[in-house]
């Protein structure tokens, strides 16, 4: 008789939170389209999580909160270090920096492979130039076996800054469902019905968290100036701000104080960005710091040209007079100028919206992005083996 058979292997990501957000919907996708018979995933949250974890469609994979408390929390690490040695994992995957200090626990508790991934940079340290947090990147190093950046920026920082060897480097760029996101010619329309808008208007889209660091405010001033500067076209320009975080509630009184309230839709978080996309005739993302942006992703699979700031991972996915433009940041007089540009050129917005969505399917596929995790995974665990392998050889 067969014996039971062996499970796949165990990977646990650790993150500070499950919640809506570019590097969460990265997660669930990954975890979403891995085979069964291949992996198994499990996810930590230091923190908490919300209805976003729902998207993760196999029952089977557990989601953890460890509720970290405000501040320090060193009885965090206790809990982090119980939790793993009951899962068990082959692998332990942390992303970001909020994350980054799990690796020791994950070295305590034995976790055979360990990986940090860098998605972007963090609030309190968007030049990457903190001593504090390159210190701790540099001390906890030895503890990493593999890192996965991004973007060419973010691996030039590990590399250059942190002193990370190449070869323990493997940089995975983002990807998009190409099949949910596409163009929807009907969108627009039902869009501008719904709102009261006139069936003309051009609509400036943005979804994300709410966050200084995705700048929301920023574009809310650029709204305003264009508006000014086009005062003709103040019936016929709207904007959604569709996401939800700490500064929803000034967006909207900004926007109140422009007399531009009737402009703008601010519907929160929605479930159907998919849908929504495909309605916006631009994309605008003034961050002050990026990744690899799905928001970008995601828009240009819709077929929407985007504008963005150039920092981070968005000159990768952007081509300026191609698929959008990029401006510099925290300059909302160069992002009014550039969506301005639009309006001034509207034959740009069909030519630039069809070579947008070819770029996403030929470059940017999720498939691809997927195959590119499960691979290093693989490649990950086939050393631990043999380096257990050895190791009992040794013994013996």
């Amino acid at each position: 008789m067969n014996g039971p058979a062996t499970p796949p292997p165990l990977v646990v990501h650790v993150v500070h939170a499950l919640r809506v957000g570019g590097m969460e919907n990265g997660l669930v996708n990954l975890i979403n389209r891995t085979p069964s018979d291949r992996l198994r995933h499990a996810v930590v949250c230091l923190t908490d999580y919300d209805r976003f974890a729902e998207r993760i469609e196999d029952p089977d994979v557990p989601v953890i909160a460890l509720h970290k408390r405000e501040g320090k929390d060193p009885a965090l690490y206790g809990r982090l270090w119980r939790t793993l040695r009951r899962l068990c994992p082959d692998l332990v995957h942390t992303r970001n920096l909020a994350a980054l200090e799990a690796q020791l626990p994950a070295a305590l508790a034995g976790v055979p492979r360990r990986v940090h991934g860098e998605h972007g940079r963090d609030m309190a340290d968007l030049a990457g130039a903190s001593r504090k947090y390159r210190w701790l990147r540099r001390g906890l190093r030895p503890l990493i076996h593999q890192y996965v950046p991004l973007s060419r920026d973010l691996e030039a920082y590990l590399r250059d800054a942190i002193g990370v060897a190449p070869e323990r480097i493997t940089r995975i760029t983002n990807g998009v469902d190409v099949e949910r996101f596409r163009p929807d010619p009907q969108a627009h329309g039902r869009l501008c019905s719904d709102l009261g808008w006139e069936p003309d208007t051009r609509v400036i889209g943005w979804v994300g968290r709410m966050e200084p660091v995705k700048n929301p405010l920023g574009l809310v001033n650029a709204f305003a100036r264009l508006v000014e500067r086009r005062p003709a076209w103040r019936e016929r320009l709207g904007l959604a701000l569709v996401g939800d975080g700490s500064q929803a509630l000034e967006a909207a009184q900004a926007l109140a104080d422009a007399g531009l309230s009737d402009r703008a839709w601010l519907p929160g978080s929605r479930d159907d960005v998919a849908n929504l996309l495909p309605a916006f005739d631009l994309f605008a993302l003034p961050s002050l710091a990026e990744g690899i942006s799905n928001t970008v992703l995601e828009a240009l699979a819709s077929g929407v040209p985007v504008v963005a700031t150039r920092v981070g991972g968005n000159a990768e996915l952007v081509t300026p007079g191609e698929t959008g433009a990029l401006v510099p940041p925290e300059d909302p007089e160069a992002l009014a100028a550039a969506l301005a540009a639009y309006l001034d050129g509207p034959e740009r917005l069909p030519r630039e919206a069809e070579t947008a969505r070819a770029r996403a399917v030929e470059r940017f596929s999720i498939d691809a992005m997927v195959t590119a995790y499960l691979d290093l995974y693989d490649r990950l665990l086939q050393r631990a083996s043999a380096d257990a392998a050895a190791s009992r050889g040794g013994v013996a």
